[in-house]
């Protein structure tokens, strides 16, 4: 008798917790569309690219060069 009440308890949780999952997987998704076409973060994306790209420039530039090919 317990393991079947356990059974149940386990599946009524299961199938809350997937639903409640889905639901903020979904609210998160939407979020991050809404964010990515923003003209803000594009703005911060490019200057985060720009530092990154000077920073490996500088780097290369310390430890003599770009690799022969």
């Amino acid at each position: 008798m317990a393991k079947l009440s356990f059974l149940a308890g386990f599946g009524a949780g299961y199938v809350l917790g997937a639903r409640a999952g889905h639901e903020r997987y979904e609210q998160i998704r939407r979020g991050w569309e809404q964010a990515k076409d923003d003209p803000r973060l594009q703005s911060l994306a490019g200057m985060a690219q720009a530092r990154a790209d000077d920073a490996v420039s500088a780097l290369k530039a310390r430890m003599g060069g770009e690799p022969p090919r």
